[in-house]
């Protein structure tokens, strides 16, 4: 009997039973590397015979379909581009596995070497000489003003190469390539007498790769551009749906989110003491004005500050109607009133009932027992002598409500607020009225010695007599003595005024309330288009559209103010990514508005929930100083485009929902004008899927670059970056199941495309919460808390999926190819 074997090699199935194999073992491996180490992901997975043959055989299918549907000779250049691009990429891997060369450099100051440790695939280490020899003159620690956080860090060497000598300077993102060897400052010593470089030797495999990346880039641009593209033919498919019949849409369901929560209301006798003694909001806002070094190095107002340890203690930034500045000018003024009460939050309930505290919020000193001894000390050192990954919810809790009691035990004692510049600082450190204030000397230690009292003692004064011009004139004097004494740190007028102005505009929120309130309006109307075609209703439509838009800029405005207030493109951390989702998602919408009114709708109110989530407890909103590894126009570059393809893929989420949603009732009524809308929909759902697959392809290897240049590694298989490679493979298996015939349904799209969506929120939120790698710098510890909502979806997804499925089969109209 002939076997025939060319038929199943050139089979869309097999394709797509290869990207589902690869994504698989791909998330294998990343939990394998969690639980057994990265050697062992490497020899099972990464670097195993059976994973390079699973790549071996997905190049197989693919040329095998390009010839078998004869792709040369219909011209189809995009595809053909693209998915060769990817086996140059594939090759130039293999050539690295086999080729390249990584090692370690470990240099102590004055010390010269010309070898590196190795360590090979199968974890043997081994030395190597170099060609040349490198000197370290000086390694040199940078950190951020009065911090220990490192702003920078960077090795002069000399390069003794071919007789001679060359100078050379080595820091994070500044590469130096030395014949085809390539030196980057991984790490340095704990004395900072020493460096450690990561040297890296693969000449052959990256320019094979880049040139595979620079093909993918040219490959997707023709995937939009050509005509006989899968993007263009959906285009043209959707312009004959418009001609069949007016753009009307239907929605017929609701999205729901728990609205904010308050914290109770607090009916402590010692907070009436403070109601009854508030700060003048005049005076708190001169008070927030003054500038403050945190404890991260950044220069920023009081207000900032505030704004911060209030969210820290009490999940809000206002308490009982005080604003951030009055709390904190109070506390200083009355801290054994605001020891007794109770507004620092209690996040676990265990936890509470364990030690006896409210079930929501305790009082300072109702952690310390009748003779003054620390309740949680017992417990607390038992969470701290176990290995983090040992640690369960309780020990977690305890330790950020250990952290909370700190915080306001070092405010208390004047400690935090760093508000006096020392002249002649090495370390350009500013100092607190609490901390050890005999650095400074003559006059200068008398005014920082006794300012705080004085001006705590005209706030008293103020209180009693209504009248503040003491307390605010003690306050400039405190700005004059940091004008007149900052002589290192670039303050500017300007940037402090903006960034009071940024807290005081809150734009996040009111654009939150923006989107939801004309997300919500708008599916509304969009929704009686279809039943009243009348003038009025489309004209307001028309205005919410533009409000919308409105709404939308004065987003991008926000963003722009925390650009030019932290100095940096604002998406390096959880809570500024997710205000660019929002934004992203927005913006996805605007571009397919014209297509389909419904997908704005979509997207706005999408949008505004995103910055519902950013908004919530755990998210924290504050502007902090970039590690050395974000310090580098990647960042804007990487992130802003990788980032723009989760919005997309958000929208391409919801309009299968709305699908879903919209099957069910068309199989109870067979209406011809909503099997219409739900076509189109399928087909803007595709066309958003194309557009957000091509940017998430484009921003990874984008990822890939920076990591060459700031790692010496274009892949490392860090969880993160496996992550984003399987939400490109799982998003290549949506948009590819078209492909074949039995699987080209409009139900089975529009549900793919939902569930997809889960791979994104896995490389987003669920990689920091479940694994660990290089990424850690963007990791949120409270991810956690985001999972009941998930969950939740989970259940509305699989009911939607199980009646419209039933409905899709009922309903003959349905049960055609979408294509």
């Amino acid at each position: 009997m002939k076997v025939n074997f060319h038929k199943p090699l050139s089979s869309y199935v097999t394709t797509i039973v290869l990207l589902l194999i690869y994504a698989v073992a791909l998330a294998a491996a990343t939990f394998i590397e969690k639980y057994h180490g990265t050697a062992t992901a490497k020899t099972i997975i990464y670097y195993s015979p059976l994973f390079f043959l699973l790549q071996l055989l997905m190049v197989i299918n693919f040329v095998a379909i390009v010839i078998k549907r004869q792709y040369l000779k219909n011209r189809k250049w995009g595809m053909l581009v693209t998915h060769f691009a990817f086996i140059i990429i594939f090759l130039g891997a293999f050539t690295s596995f086999l080729f390249s060369e990584e090692g370690i450099l470990h240099l102590r100051e004055g010390e010269t070497s010309n070898q590196i440790t190795v360590r090979s695939a199968d974890n043997n280490t081994s030395i190597h000489t170099l060609p040349f020899s490198v000197e370290l003159k000086k390694f040199t620690l940078t950190r951020y003003p009065g911090s220990s956080s490192p702003s920078s860090y960077e090795s002069e060497v000399v390069v003794h190469v071919d007789g001679e000598t060359r100078p050379e300077r080595i820091f994070m993102n500044n590469v130096l390539d030395v014949k085809g060897y390539r030196f980057f400052q991984a790490s340095y010593d704990p004395d900072e007498q020493g460096t450690i470089l990561s040297v890296n030797r693969d000449v052959a495999g990256r320019n094979i790769t880049y040139t595979g990346y620079l093909l993918l880039v040219i490959g997707l641009v023709l995937c939009f551009i050509g005509k006989n593209t899968r993007f263009m033919s959906l285009s043209r498919r959707l312009k004959e749906l418009h001609t069949a019949t007016k753009i009307i849409a239907c929605m017929l369901f609701f999205i729901a989110f728990p609205s904010e929560s308050r914290a109770n209301e607090n009916n402590s006798p010692m907070m009436d003491i403070v109601q009854k003694h508030k700060i003048s909001p005049a005076h708190a806002e001169v008070f927030g004005s003054l500038p403050i070094q945190s404890n991260s190095g950044r220069t920023m107002p009081i207000n900032t500050f505030s704004s911060q340890i209030l969210r820290k203690l009490h999940k809000s930034d206002k308490i009982e109607g005080l604003n951030s500045d009055q709390f904190l000018i109070s506390l200083l003024v009355m801290p054994d009133v605001w020891m007794r009460i109770p507004f620092i939050a209690v996040s676990n309930p265990e936890l509470a009932s364990y030690y006896n505290l409210p079930a929501k919020q305790c009082a300072y000193a109702e952690v310390f027992d009748n003779n003054g001894y620390y309740k949680l000390q017992e417990k607390l050192e038992e969470a701290y002598n176990k290995m983090p990954n040992q640690r369960t919810r309780f020990d977690k809790d305890l330790m950020k409500l250990d952290e909370q009691i700190n915080i306001f035990h070092q405010l208390i004692n004047r400690q935090m607020l760093n508000l006096f510049p020392k002249e002649d600082d090495p370390n350009h450190k500013w100092y607190a009225p609490g901390d050890d204030l005999s650095a400074f000397t003559g006059k200068d230690s008398m005014f920082v010695a006794r300012i705080m009292d004085w001006y705590l003692e005209e706030v008293q004064e103020g209180l009693r007599s209504n009248d503040w011009t003491k307390a605010n004139e003690v306050a400039g004097m405190i700005s004059t003595y940091q004008q007149a004494k900052n002589k290192t740190l670039d303050i500017s007028p300007k940037k402090i005024q903006s960034e009071l102005k940024y807290n005081k505009m809150d734009v996040f929120r009111y654009c939150k309330i923006g989107y939801l309130i004309l997300g919500g309006l708008l599916l509304i109307f969009t929704f009686i288009v279809q039943f009243q075609q009348k003038r009025w209703i489309k004209s307001i439509v028309w205005i919410l559209g533009i409000l919308v838009l409105i709404v939308f800029h004065y987003h991008m405005y926000g963003m722009g103010m925390r650009w030019y207030i932290g100095g940096y493109a604002p998406w390096s951390n959880s809570y500024e990514t997710m205000v660019y989702v929002a934004w992203a998602t927005v913006l996805a919408g605007l571009l397919f508005v014209r297509r389909n009114t419904i997908t704005l709708a979509l997207a706005t109110l999408f949008g505004g929930i995103i910055l519902f989530v950013s908004g919530l407890n755990w998210m924290d909103p504050e502007i902090s100083p970039l590690v050395p590894v974000l310090k580098s126009p990647w960042l804007m570059f990487h992130v802003a485009i990788i980032v723009a393809a989760y919005g997309f893929f958000g929208v391409s989420c919801l309009m299968g929902l709305t699908n879903m949603v919209l099957m069910i009732f068309a199989g109870k009524k067979r209406t011809s004008q909503l099997i219409i809308r739900i076509k189109e929909l399928s087909i803007i759902n595709e066309m958003s899927l194309l557009v957000a697959l091509a940017l998430m392809t484009i921003g990874t290897f984008l990822g890939a670059v920076w990591a060459n240049e700031s790692w010496g590694r274009y892949w490392g298989w860090d969880p993160k970056e496996t992550w984003a490679l399987i939400t490109m493979v799982v998003y290549a298996i949506v948009t590819h199941l078209h492909l074949i015939k039995r699987c080209n349904t409009l139900w089975l799209f529009n549900v793919a495309s939902v569930i997809a969506f889960s791979s994104v929120l896995m490389t987003f939120f669920g990689v920091n919460y479940f694994l660990s790698g290089m990424h850690s710098y963007g990791q949120n510890d409270n991810v956690n808390n985001i999972l009941i909502y998930l969950y939740f979806a989970s259940i509305v997804i699989i009911v939607l999926a199980f009646f419209s499925y039933r409905s899709w089969k009922k309903n003959p109209e349905l049960n055609p190819n979408k294509s």
